[in-house]
């Protein structure tokens, strides 16, 4: 069963473009906020929204989006506010939502539960950090039962995975594979990898499904030089830091806005 995910790559390949992914964490600066800054980076040019999951351990984050957490969780975000805010996008949008998150807020909120809510809520796709194909086993399996239907399960690989745990991620990988573009945690970097167009090239030979990179990204420039390989460019880090800079101030949407805009230009000039 196809959903937002699915149809918003058919159509982008339809039309030769490769997709601005955005990534933000709810509830930062506040979850009334999160709702302003999904339409406007939609506006701006996201084809996808990655939302994140405030949690207090996120060990695959940097600093940027460890702090974004911590101001998150602190202005009282939960998951059923989460999820709420999800709601208030899906009054007025369709923009496909991928939540991003670690296992363990799944578990202590319920997993059937969880993916219930998310569904219902309107989220299209889970991406959690830590869980790997290795521990999705028998006493996981209700992930994948759950979850049956239009919410789906992204996959993430490494540059440091090898070809034959490649090839066991893509087999149960969903709507498109997300490759970390380096090694360690999230962060904006100066430059991109000099052997990301190798690895994607080893990516498609194991999997059909789109290709999204992240980590890292953090200017136009890098979105471009991905997007010439990838067939979605995810950034979080930088946007995350000019949140962080402005905070709940008036200005916050528009420099979100115009960075963002920059970037989904950047990314949709590019032909395939």
């Amino acid at each position: 069963m196809k959903n937002r995910i699915d149809n918003c790559f058919e159509r982008l390949r339809k039309d030769k473009r490769k997709a601005f992914i955005p990534y933000i964490c709810a509830g930062d600066p506040n979850l009334r906020r999160t709702v302003d800054i999904a339409f406007a980076l939609e506006k701006a040019g996201a084809d996808l929204l990655e939302l994140g999951l405030p949690f207090s351990d996120p060990l695959a984050d940097g600093i940027v989006n460890q702090l974004a957490a911590q101001r998150a969780l602190t202005a009282g975000a939960t998951i059923a506010g989460v999820f709420d805010c999800v709601r208030e996008i899906r009054a007025k949008s369709q923009i496909p939502i991928v939540l991003y998150s670690y296992l363990n807020p799944i578990f202590q909120f319920g997993v059937d539960k969880f993916h219930s809510e998310a569904k219902t809520a309107g989220v299209d796709g889970l991406l959690i950090l830590d869980l790997p194909p290795e521990e999705d086993t028998l006493e996981l399996d209700c992930l994948k039962q759950s979850s049956s239907g239009s919410l789906i399960h992204v996959r993430l690989v490494a540059p440091t995975t090898p070809p034959d745990r490649i090839d066991r991620i893509a087999k149960s990988a969903q709507g498109f594979l997300y490759y970390v573009s380096r090694e360690g945690v999230t962060g904006a970097q100066a430059s991109i990898a000099g052997s990301l167009a190798e690895k994607i090239a080893t990516l498609r030979e194991h999997s059909n499904l789109p290709i999204a990179v992240g980590f890292g990204i953090s200017n136009p420039n890098q979105a471009r030089e991905v997007a010439q390989h990838a067939d979605a460019v995810v950034v979080g880090s930088a946007i995350v830091d000019l949140i962080a800079k402005h905070g709940d101030k008036s200005e916050m949407i528009e420099k979100v806005s115009a960075f963002a805009h920059a970037n989904a230009e950047a990314i949709h000039s590019l032909n395939r």
